[in-house]
């Protein structure tokens, strides 16, 4: 009796540890994914940011460019407008392809 049990306590022992060390290794590998995604979308926030302000920047400087060649500065503010209501409209019909490709993205972006 006691060779058998003197037997599987090592082999307990052994499966504990190694269940303790999966348990382990699942929350690194976890810790790792999170940082990753976290540092990417902070990442992205403040370049998308900066691009905004750049865009705004630019685009009331056309307007106003646009204005001053079209006579009056209401003109060159329509002129932009008109041109990112263009842009929405495309954006509204191409919209499945991209949520479809962002979705890809963050679902390959999680497994890898």
């Amino acid at each position: 009796m006691e060779t058998t049990s003197s037997l599987i306590e090592p082999l307990l022992e052994r499966a504990e540890q190694f269940g303790k060390t999966n348990f382990e290794l699942l929350k690194l590998k976890s810790l790792d994914k999170t940082a990753d995604i976290a540092s990417g979308l902070i990442s992205h926030l403040l370049l998308s940011i900066v691009l905004f302000l750049f865009t705004v920047t630019l685009n009331i400087a056309a307007a106003l460019w646009l204005g001053s060649l079209l006579g009056k500065n209401y003109y060159g503010f329509l002129v932009v407008a008109s041109f990112y209501g263009l842009i929405a409209i495309i954006l509204l019909f191409i919209h499945p392809v991209i949520k479809a490709r962002v979705n890809n993205a963050i679902i390959a972006q999680i497994l890898n």
